[in-house]
């Protein structure tokens, strides 16, 4: 049992991290993606590949995911720039797919339908880490979430975050202001896509293998469950939701009980929730945080007149 707890953290890290990538896309720009498991694909098959084909060590490979990651969050950025709402949202999931058939038929690199084994863990003080040794792992992961709790709050409590605001109350607006709309929300795309390759990667290099029906719709449906579930807009609701659907998901597991409950059931527990949340709490369960743009304006002059 303490084993399989130890897990669940384990995967509600890795997960965190992807959905306040993702958060900072929809919530925060407003920008409505269903391709975050194909930005967590490339930077697990990246992973995979580097450490395995070229021996290249984890802790540079997981940097190189996450920069290709984000290369690729600029390429799906550029073409939907003018495009929003449901439009936005079928370019994402067709990029998502696209990402998936392209793993599954590029024998040569990702050896196909097969995945890649035999990954090795983070080497940490001359000792290489496996699956087995979880405290160290449940550490790394966690660790990876923190930072990125506070990179993103650096980011929205900044200039940047007030032009991703604006850009996501009224985009028409921002641009008359003379906000760059097609910087910010490129930005917002690879920032997003970066922090997803890292989450990837760890996947990768935890499970110590890679497969690509595992990084499917129904997990970017997952993500941005976890993000709407606990509050559009704000990090630490992400994370409170992130919890909230990992122990949802492992629930029958942790009770003994996935016997009898068709693995079906989390597609239709991911539906109820967004359907759920949409009608009676659209706000999420925590809601968005409102900014004291006064306290942060007057944060800003003291800091220039350092």
């Amino acid at each position: 049992m303490l084993n399989f707890v130890l897990l669940i953290f384990i995967y509600i890290g890795i997960y965190a991290i992807a959905s306040l990538g993702l958060n900072l896309i929809v919530g925060y720009t407003g920008l409505l993606s269903l391709c975050q498991a194909g930005f967590l694909a490339i930077g697990a098959y990246t992973t995979a590949v580097l450490m395995t084909t070229c021996h290249m060590g984890f802790w540079e490979s997981m940097i190189i995911s996450g920069f290709i990651a984000s290369l690729f969050g600029i390429l799906i950025g550029i073409p939907t720039l003018r495009l929003k709402g449901d439009y936005l949202a079928i370019a994402t999931l067709g990029f998502g797919e696209i990402v998936k058939n392209i793993i599954l038929n590029w024998d040569s690199v990702t050896k196909g339908p097969m995945g890649i084994n035999g990954i090795p863990g983070p080497s940490i003080f001359g000792t290489t880490l496996s699956s087995m040794d979880k405290p160290e792992w449940i550490a790394i992961i966690w660790i990876g979430v923190a930072l990125t709790y506070y990179f993103i709050r650096r980011i929205v409590r900044s200039r940047v975050g007030r032009a991703l605001e604006a850009i996501r109350e009224d985009e028409i607006a921002a641009s008359s202001m003379g906000i760059n709309t097609a910087k910010y929300k490129i930005g917002a795309f690879t920032t997003g896509a970066f922090l997803a390759g890292i989450a990837g990667s760890l996947f990768a290099a935890f499970n110590q293998s890679v497969a690509p029906l595992t990084f499917d719709f129904m997990m970017s449906i997952m993500i941005l469950c976890m993000a709407v579930l606990g509050g559009l807009g704000n990090s630490f609701a992400t994370i409170i939701g992130t919890i909230i659907i990992v122990l949802a998901s492992e629930l029958p597991r942790l009770l003994g009980i996935s016997h009898i409950i068709p693995p079906q059931l989390n597609q239709i527990l991911f539906g109820f929730i967004l359907v759920f949340m949409m009608i009676y709490r659209p706000q999420g369960i925590i809601g968005r945080i409102k900014l004291n743009y006064a306290k942060i304006l007057k944060d800003e002059i003291l800091d220039l007149e350092k």
